[in-house]
C-alpha cells in the first residue's frame, strides 16, 4: 500500500475530487473498514439506478444503520447531485455520521446547481502519485513516459501501461468529460484536445487555437475551462503585481499528469531521449506538478505564476508565500547548467530584488552560481515551506 500525503481527516465530513483513477477509492478504503462504514459505488449499474430512482433510500439505510457504522462513504457523488440534499438532512440530525464523498468534478454538481452542504464539508482534492509517494523504488524515467496515475504507473509492462494509457483518454477524457460538459460540436472538442496537448506548458494563444479548431476565440476557453473544472489540468497566469494584470494576461496550461498529455499528443510509444527538446519540456512539467501537489497537500497557500518578458526572458515557475516571500523557479533537464540556463532568473530578480532563485535539475548536488541556488530536482520539495 502506497502511503499518499493528503491529509483525511477521519471525524469531519469531506469532499474529495480528483480525476479519475488518482486513487480515491483506493484511499477511502483504506482509511474506512467495512465494520465502520457504508460505501455507496455509483458507477455500479444497480447501485446508481436504485439509488437515482428513490433517493430517499439512501436516507432511510443511513438513518437506520447501527451504531458500529461512523462513515457513510458515497464515490463518484457527482452522478446522483440529488443525494447532497438527503446528505445535508442528515447531517443535522442527531447522532450523524461522517460523510466522504468523492467524485472525478464537481462541475456536474454546480451545473445543476446540486447542494455543495454550505461549509458543512471540508474540500480535498486527490492527484496522481508523488515521488515521494513512491519512495526509493521511484522511476524518473517511467514518471515522465507514462505518468503517475497508480494503476499505470506500477504497471509492470510498458506496452500494456501505453494501452492503459489510450484507454483512458479515449474513455474518459473522450467520452465521460463530452457527456459531462454536454457538448455539442464533439469533433471539434476531440481536435482541441489533441491540440491542447501538444500546447502544453505553452502560452496560449486562444485565437490561434481557435483558427485550428474551427470553433470560437469563446469557445476555446470554455474547453480550457472545461478541462480545469473537471481536474485535467490548470492554468498558469503570468507573473504580475496586480492581480487584475495578471488575470488579463495569456495563461499556460498544465494538463494533470505527464503522460495523459502524452497519449493525448499521440506521443506514448515514443521512448523520450534526455537532452532533446521534449525531454526538457516534460521533465518541467513533472516539476510544476510535484511543486503544485506538495503546496496543496501541505495547505501551504502558495500562489503559482510564471515570468515572461517581451524580450524573451522567462521563468518557469513564480511562488508567492503567504509570508510575502517570492520564489523564482527554473527548471532544466541538465545536469550541468551554465549561465545561458539562468539568464531568466537574473532578469527576473532585477525587477523583483527581493526574490529567491532557483534552477531545479539533474545535477547530482547543490551550488550557488549568481545568487541562483543550483538544486537537485529530489531537494526542491524539501525547500518549501
Amino acid at each position: 500500500m502506497i502511503q499518499r500525503q493528503i491529509k483525511i481527516p477521519l471525524t469531519k465530513s469531506l469532499f474529495l475530487f480528483g480525476a479519475r483513477q488518482t486513487g480515491k477509492s483506493t484511499l477511502l478504503q483504506s482509511l474506512f473498514t467495512e465494520g465502520n462504514s457504508f460505501y455507496y459505488d455509483l458507477l455500479k449499474s444497480e447501485e446508481f439506478t436504485r439509488l437515482a430512482a428513490h433517493p430517499e433510500i439512501f436516507r432511510e439505510e443511513v438513518s437506520s444503520r447501527s451504531s458500529k457504522i461512523t462513515h457513510v462513504i458515497i464515490d463518484e457523488v457527482q452522478r446522483i447531485p440529488a443525494l447532497l440534499n438527503e446528505v445535508q438532512y442528515l447531517m443535522e440530525s442527531s447522532a450523524a455520521p461522517y460523510f466522504a464523498l468523492s467524485g472525478s468534478s464537481a462541475r456536474k454538481l454546480k451545473r445543476s446547481k446540486a447542494n455543495l452542504l454550505a461549509g458543512r464539508a471540508l474540500n480535498y482534492k486527490l492527484y496522481p502519485l508523488m515521488s515521494s509517494e513512491i519512495g526509493r523504488s521511484f522511476s524518473l524515467t517511467r514518471a515522465l513516459q507514462r505518468g503517475t496515475l497508480p494503476s499505470i504507473y506500477l504497471e509492470e509492462s510498458d506496452s500494456i501501461a501505453q494501452d492503459m494509457l489510450r484507454a483512458y483518454v479515449d474513455v474518459y477524457l473522450k467520452e465521460e468529460i463530452e457527456l459531462e460538459a454536454q457538448l455539442r460540436n464533439i469533433g471539434s472538442f476531440l481536435h482541441f484536445l489533441n491540440i491542447a496537448a501538444n500546447e502544453n506548458g505553452r502560452v496560449i494563444n486562444f485565437s490561434n487555437i481557435a483558427r485550428e479548431t474551427g470553433v470560437s476565440y469563446q469557445t476555446v476557453k470554455s474547453y480550457f475551462q472545461i478541462l480545469e473544472d473537471t481536474l485535467v489540468g490548470n492554468f498558469l497566469f503570468p507573473y504580475q503585481r496586480s492581480l487584475r494584470k495578471r488575470l488579463v494576461q495569456h495563461p499556460k496550461f498544465y494538463f494533470f499528469d505527464t503522460g495523459v498529455v502524452r497519449a493525448l499528443s499521440k506521443k506514448i510509444s515514443v521512448p523520450l531521449e534526455p537532452k532533446t527538446p521534449d525531454y526538457g519540456r516534460i521533465f518541467e512539467h513533472f516539476i510544476i506538478l510535484e511543486i503544485m501537489r506538495a503546496a496543496e497537500y501541505n495547505k501551504l497557500d502558495y500562489s503559482f505564476s510564471y515570468y515572461r518578458t517581451e524580450s524573451g526572458a522567462e521563468v518557469d515557475l513564480i511562488i508567492e508565500t503567504p509570508k510575502g516571500q517570492i520564489l523564482a523557479i527554473e527548471v532544466k533537464a541538465t545536469n550541468i547548467i551554465e549561465s545561458p540556463h539562468i539568464r531568466g532568473l537574473i532578469s527576473f530578480k532585477e525587477s523583483c530584488p527581493e526574490a529567491i532563485l532557483y534552477c531545479v535539475c539533474l545535477a547530482p548536488h547543490r551550488r550557488i552560481v549568481d545568487k541562483v541556488t543550483i538544486i537537485p530536482w529530489q531537494e526542491m520539495i524539501k525547500e518549501l515551506k
